[in-house]
């Protein structure tokens, strides 16, 4: 079964994009703390976020498991961390007793069902 899974790129696009904003908040950490200390405060903390999203952007981006919305990859390619954390995939067939389920919507189907009455997928 197919599971979304990030792209490189994105993650990549947006450290860089993080290392601009470390910058930003330095260097408006420390003008800003010439005028008024009290203002040096947001500084401090943009620059601390900044940091934090910098790394795990980098982190995703170079990582084995990453996690985003634009790859679409088996499940024998990479585990799914979602399905990981939360149990079984949205995408997998349901059933209780005798009634069946869509994997997609959870609209209950016949079991000669082909496609689903509720988003009309193709049932599994």
């Amino acid at each position: 079964m197919k599971s979304i899974k990030p792209g490189r790129g994105p993650s990549m696009m947006s450290g860089l994009i993080g290392i601009f904003m470390i910058c930003f908040g330095v260097l408006w950490t420390v003008m800003a703390a010439l005028a008024n200390p009290f203002f040096a405060l947001f500084g401090v903390l943009w620059t601390g976020i900044a940091v934090v999203t910098t790394v795990h952007n980098f982190k995703n981006a170079t990582g084995k498991n990453r996690t985003s919305s634009f790859d679409i990859v088996d499940a024998s390619e990479e585990p799914d961390p979602f399905e990981e954390r939360f149990g079984r995939g949205a995408a997998e067939e349901r059933t209780v007793g005798e009634r069946r389920f869509c994997p997609y919507c959870g609209a209950e189907a016949d079991a000669d069902f082909k496609f689903c009455q509720g988003c009309g997928k193709k049932l599994p």
